[in-house]
């Protein structure tokens, strides 16, 4: 349908999950996407599925946890595109589990969820003020942002910050750039059975098939590709009068 056809997207967290699968979606529907990952070889996997299918995207080596090295991406992106039309914030981590951490892995999982979210966001937004169109800044936070999570109260911290920002920014950003975040329930990703390891990974795929068995109203885990669709929607012109909306896609988890 070419929903995104000209415009120039900008994805973190795109070499594997839902990054990918958006990367992959966007590109399909016209959109020139840059491919942002810390894992560089797993983006220029993703850059050559995209070309392969006659899309066009880039790939770019990118730590969310390092606000300068996010600036000078972005930088690259003007030098190249001169704009953006769509900056996707996905890059992500469980981090760790329970309510007693290090302070390592405070500093990281705030790091990456919720520092390198800000950071994407302050440094897209000049480009995407250059675009002819609306530009449309997406995040990706969780239900866990919503509800919070008993199996790790920091990851709920940094995405609850995350729906808050995308609220607060919306409202300041309006009407050139439209905000949302989207915040999916249990996702069938790598990540996924890493919130359920605890200490050790055995019974870990046992005990979240129960919990989806028991706490997710459609009965199963949903795909990527299903985040990649709500991603394309909030990118999209389709989602025009739409802004500060935190969307879950979490097969009814939260209507309960």
């Amino acid at each position: 349908m070419n929903e995104l056809q000209n415009r120039i997207a900008f994805i973190t967290g795109a070499a594997s999950g839902m990054g990918r699968a958006s990367a992959i979606l966007m590109a399909a529907e016209g959109a020139t996407v840059v491919v942002a990952d810390l894992n560089l070889e797993g983006a220029e996997k993703v850059v050559a599925e995209i070309e392969e299918a006659g899309g066009t995207a880039s790939a770019v080596k990118l730590d969310v946890t390092k606000p300068q090295d996010i600036q000078s991406a972005f930088e690259r992106v003007d030098e190249q595109f001169g704009r953006l039309d769509v900056v996707y914030a996905n890059a992500g981590t469980p981090g760790a589990t329970g309510h007693e951490v290090t302070e390592e892995e405070y500093d990281f999982s705030v790091g990456v969820n919720l520092t390198g979210a800000y950071f994407v966001a302050q440094s897209g937004i000049p480009l995407l003020k250059k675009s002819e169109n609306t530009g449309s800044i997406i995040f990706t936070a969780s239900t866990a942002g919503l509800v919070g999570s008993g199996l790790s109260p920091l990851y709920s911290l940094t995405k609850g910050g995350v729906v808050m920002y995308a609220k607060a920014l919306a409202l300041s950003l309006a009407p050139k750039v439209r905000v949302n975040v989207i915040c999916p329930g249990p996702i069938d990703t790598p990540m996924l059975p890493k919130f359920w390891s605890r200490e050790t990974t055995e019974g870990a795929s046992e005990r979240l098939d129960a919990w989806v068995e028991q706490d997710i109203p459609l009965g199963r885990r949903g795909r990527p590709e299903e985040i990649a669709q709500a991603a394309l929607f909030l990118a999209s012109d389709r989602a025009s009068f739409i802004t500060g909306v935190a969307l879950p896609v979490d097969g009814g988890f939260v209507a309960k």
